[in-house]
């Protein structure tokens, strides 16, 4: 993605259903959400998709972007990029075999799981680390984290590790497999099943790259209740099954999506930090050298890693105890998958990202109007409580200050600053509606908690 391009977003807010309660607005890292006119408005050049909006909102106004199964038609292959955690979503008396027989009664022709390429990943990572005086390395495996940082955290842009992530690696096999075959670029479908809204995004602008080798991204929570109505619906019988071919992953690669999955791999000091909250105390500490000494950051956005997305279905401690229960029995926990030179070859030739451009949230670009602007919001901010309560329609007073320095806001819309300042209660009431819509004055007793809930 090109660096003047704003973010693709796989998150978007349903204003027909959006109350404004301002829970999205709490929640978010980057602080890209405000509530104008009684609805939470986005701002896309803050938001890195990492779903604690979808999370918090209690009325299901957020939603997730994403592709279906009609895409597939377009490809005379039509490939299943799996990763390890969807199959932990399945009761464990489902066989991974059953599993497979419902993708493929999807209109799926191939089937791979994203992990078949940890091991290749895993030694470039230990390389990559050799070569570098960075200290410390952020993994790049979540792209929410990626997006953070850039936004956020800018100074820790550089420290990113510059290598594409096991969904891009894997489909960069599955084309050269099916090329070799004599299949055209165009006739080729690989979809992506994703625990996350940030992957979707990832996918449709990715970062450090013009274009993902990936064409669609299928909801992981729709897909999983397709398959299991196909397999409710379904008897498969041992002679069908027989013919399913699954791939044997090492307990690594299984696993290497969970919290620590992929930081035990890697050389000297290193942390595993879930949680996107978890993970800005801590990157805050990195930014001003509280904490020092690291080699290797292994940083996720959600709880538990990708078992913890948003769009898995079952309860994440349950899908570790089953994603584990698998590495346990499986048959190649012995041996690391092999890689044939020539696969070996192509990945090292497109295992590199270009450089990962900082997204600061700047108050301006030209740095002399950026110094009278941070100048103005701090004058702002002496009148302003500092209690950061929201009911300006902003996270916090700092951010309703840099709103009203970028004509974003008034310095009005503080309710303390009109009771302050305001005698005429008809004049309040007018900034009070701007931010919060018509109707908030009015009785309801439909609304949430009230009387006559949902009626």
């Amino acid at each position: 993605m090109s660096k003047n391009q704003i973010f693709s977003h796989a998150l978007e807010i349903d204003r027909s259903i959006c109350v404004g309660c301002t829970h999205c607005m709490r929640v978010c890292p980057t602080h890209a959400l405000r509530v104008r006119k009684g609805k939470a408005v986005l701002y896309p050049d803050r938001c890195i998709d990492c779903g604690e909006c979808f999370r918090a909102c209690p009325i299901n106004a957020i939603k997730i972007k994403e592709d279906d199964l009609s895409a597939l038609n377009k490809y005379k292959i039509k490939a299943a990029l799996v990763p390890s955690v969807m199959l932990g979503q399945f009761p464990d008396n489902l066989s991974i075999k059953r599993i497979y027989k419902a993708i493929y009664e999807l209109g799926f022709t191939h089937i791979y799981e994203v992990e078949q390429s940890i091991e290749f990943l895993r030694k470039q990572i230990f390389n990559y680390q050799k070569k570098s005086n960075i200290k410390p390395l952020i993994s790049s495996f979540c792209p929410a984290i990626v997006r953070l940082i850039q936004v956020r955290f800018p100074s820790l842009t550089e420290n990113i590790i510059k290598l594409r992530t096991p969904k891009d690696l894997t489909a960069e096999i599955i084309i050269d497999d099916f090329t070799r075959q004599g299949f055209s670029i165009d006739e080729i479908g690989i979809f992506y099943i994703t625990p996350c809204a940030a992957k979707i995004a990832a996918i449709k602008s990715p970062v450090g790259e013009e274009k993902s080798v990936i064409n669609g991204v299928i909801n992981m929570n729709s897909f999983f209740n397709m398959i299991m109505n196909k397999c409710n619906s379904n008897h498969y019988t041992e002679e069908e099954l027989m013919e399913i071919q699954t791939t044997s992953l090492p307990p690594m690669a299984i696993t290497w999506s969970l919290t620590r999955g992929e930081a035990q791999y890697v050389k000297g000091r290193s942390f595993a930090v879930d949680g996107i909250v978890n993970v800005c105390d801590f990157l805050e500490k990195i930014e001003n050298d509280e904490i020092q000494d690291v080699d290797f950051l292994e940083l996720r956005a959600c709880d538990e890693s990708c078992a913890g997305g948003i769009l898995c279905t079952k309860n994440r401690f349950l899908t570790i105890e089953s994603m584990y229960k698998r590495a346990s029995t499986s048959y190649n926990k012995r041996k690391n998958i092999k890689f044939n030179k020539n696969i070996e070859k192509l990945l090292i030739n497109k295992m590199n990202i270009t450089s990962i451009e900082p997204r600061p949230m700047n108050l301006d670009n030209d740095v002399e109007k950026a110094i009278k602007k941070l100048e103005r919001i701090r004058e702002i901010m002496c009148f302003l409580p500092n209690i950061d309560c929201g009911l300006c329609g902003a996270p916090n007073c700092k951010n309703l200050a840099e709103d009203i320095t970028n004509n974003k806001a008034h310095i009005s819309d503080c309710v303390f600053i009109q009771y302050k300042n305001l005698t005429d209660t008809e004049q309040a009431k007018n900034i009070l509606t701007k931010i919060w819509g018509e109707n908030i004055f009015e009785k309801d007793c439909s609304k949430k908690g009230a009387k006559y809930e949902g009626s």
